[in-house]
């Protein structure tokens, strides 16, 4: 498929430009480091120890420095929020730019893996000069007590040692509970395991207490290589001179060394402080009480949540992150808002699909089985709800839809749950939006999903009929399993049946109609769904199918 320059601009420039500036700085970073631990003056007698193992060593610290103190601020999501609700970042394009913090955050993982791996294997060869290159004129260059000793003894008798064991191991555990397998199969594993993150920072800033690599503090009273005045000039020792004419140069004191002061704290303190007071404000704001008003059990195990909390205010395409201590005391899982509290009404709700332990006991506290024999009472009566703590409202891509002319929503399954509350908004009132014309796109596995939102869907229609804007709204439904394939038939869901369609959608004549439609226009597109629906409409937005149309693409994403 030929890539359209204008719509990769759009879509793949802003992300590649900072992604450039990311790796240019690493880039940097690195050699300068390598090449001051080469030529360096001050580092001459411990490079000769050690080699190359010790320019890399710190050559890939210094860019480890940098990625660990990166990688926590795309998780300050109230920081993020605020910089996306106010006129600080007017532009759409740098608003785009804050939806891809998750991908940035993976992306600085990587690195501190891949530099961790260069870093643990420099330090490896290290460990074995320091015991083979035992240094008699300079015992307090060494790490090792005497020539030979075991390396594994230096590594496990020595803070750098026990540390960087202790950073390897917990870095592991969570670098390999982030996989996407282990977080679908089990998503408490991987939240509990990233949690240790503090513990890392914590061994990170004492890592470096240790001293085992020193600097010459006296280099004008001792110029590397000098004569020493109980030593005879050697070959090797004229060499390092550099001096001109044969000029012999004598050391006027023995060389003196110290170690580094730890500069880990430097690069991560600030972040991690800044990620923790963030953490605090969001413990703060989450304790206020709320409270669940309504209890609504769907088809397809879905479940849905009306609650009420005090000073509650959010947008459309807003998510919160949800704890309920009966279920976790610690765990928390995001959902996005269904509904938003309006001036009409001050409560708000969320859909969730009961799939995994968590929202499993989750449902089972809400709607516990009735007992034989017993009258069952409404829930609200009763007073059963379990107590729970909402976290948030977060911004996320589908925050953008009214900030088109013309936008493109597409929703696969449960994945509607976004674009349920931006309908919501246009029920209560159109007026006020920038949008001119909205294309919604639904594909569900069964049929009796669309009853999720049936109502809302054709609410929103008969209101724009009224109002005389029929095509203002254009919805098309598809239900991919073809064993059933009955219809909605109910009176009132007619106009859904109508629009009711057996299969898959063909995005590409579906692209190719709306840019017929909407020539020189920019078209945001949002996706939330499966990973081969989205993929599918990122290649399209990249097109050059579709000249003077420009597709925007936008996908849902939760930190």
């Amino acid at each position: 498929m030929v890539v359209s320059v204008r719509s990769w601009l759009a879509n793949e420039g802003g992300k590649h430009l900072v992604l450039m500036l990311w790796m240019g700085a690493n880039t940097w970073l690195f050699l300068s480091t390598f090449l001051l631990y080469s030529t360096g003056l001050q580092y001459h007698y411990l490079y000769k120890m050690l080699g190359l193992g010790l320019c890399i060593s710190r050559a890939s610290a210094s860019v480890l420095n940098l990625n660990c103190s990166l990688v926590l601020l795309p998780m300050c999501r109230s920081l993020l929020t605020f910089f996306r609700g106010t006129h600080t970042i007017s532009s759409r394009k740098a608003r785009r730019l804050l939806d891809k913090s998750k991908t940035f955050h993976v992306a600085c993982g990587v690195a501190i893996c891949i530099f961790s791996v260069v870093h643990v294997s420099a330090h490896l060869v290290n460990v074995v000069n320091f015991s083979v290159s035992y240094s008699d004129d300079f015992p307090a260059l060494n790490l090792a007590r005497y020539r030979g000793e075991d390396p594994k003894q230096i590594i496990l008798t020595t803070v750098p040692g026990i540390t960087g064991l202790l950073l390897v191991l917990i870095f592991f555990l969570m670098f390999m509970s982030s996989s996407y397998c282990v977080r679908m199969s089990n998503y408490e594993i991987f939240w509990y395991i990233h949690n240790l993150f503090f513990i890392f920072y914590i061994i990170l800033m004492v890592h470096m207490v240790g001293g085992a690599l020193k600097y010459q503090t006296n280099i004008e009273a001792h110029p590397p290589g000098c004569l020493r005045a109980n030593h005879s000039s050697s070959k090797e020792d004229n060499n390092d001179l550099n001096q001109s004419e044969d000029e012999e140069v004598r050391c006027k004191e023995e060389a003196h060394f110290q170690p580094h002061y730890p500069q880990t704290w430097l690069w991560v303190s600030g972040p991690l402080c800044l990620y923790c007071v963030e953490r605090f404000y969001r413990y703060i704001r989450s304790t206020d009480p709320v409270t669940i008003v309504k209890v609504f059990r769907h088809p397809c195990d879905v479940i849905e949540l009306h609650m009420l909390k005090k000073n509650f205010k959010a947008h459309p395409g807003q998510y919160v992150v949800l704890n309920c201590p009966d279920v976790s005391s610690f765990e928390n899982h995001p959902f996005t808002l269904t509904s938003c509290p309006t001036e009409k009404k001050t409560t708000f709700g969320i859909h969730l699909r009961v799939v995994g332990d968590w929202t499993e006991r989750f449902t089972q506290l809400l709607l516990p089985q009735p007992r034989v024999n017993v009258e069952v009472l409404p829930m609200a009566q009763q007073g059963r709800y379990p107590k729970v703590y909402i976290d948030g409202p977060f911004g996320s891509p589908s925050e953008e839809v009214f900030n088109y002319d013309v936008s493109l929503c597409v929703a696969g399954g449960i994945g509607v749950t976004p674009f349920a509350c931006v309908l919501h908004a246009l029920l209560d009132s159109w007026t006020g939006f920038r949008l001119q014309r909205l294309y919604f796109v639904w594909v569900c596995r069964e049929l009796q999903s669309f009853y999720w939102f049936a109502e809302l869907l054709c609410a929103l229609h008969h209101k724009l009929w009224q109002e005389n804007r029929p095509d203002y709204f254009n919805l098309k439904l598809y239900v991919s399993q073809t064993d059933n394939t009955w219809s909605m038939s109910e009176e009132k869901y007619r106009p859904l049946s109508s629009r009711l369609l057996i299969g898959r959608p063909s995005w590409k004549l579906l692209f190719d109609e709306i840019a017929k439609s909407n020539k020189h226009k920019r078209v945001g597109v949002f996706c939330c769904g499966p990973k081969g629906i989205s993929r599918t409409l990122h290649r399209l937005c990249n097109s050059a199918r579709y000249p003077g149309t420009t597709f925007e693409f936008n996908k849902e994403s939760f930190c």
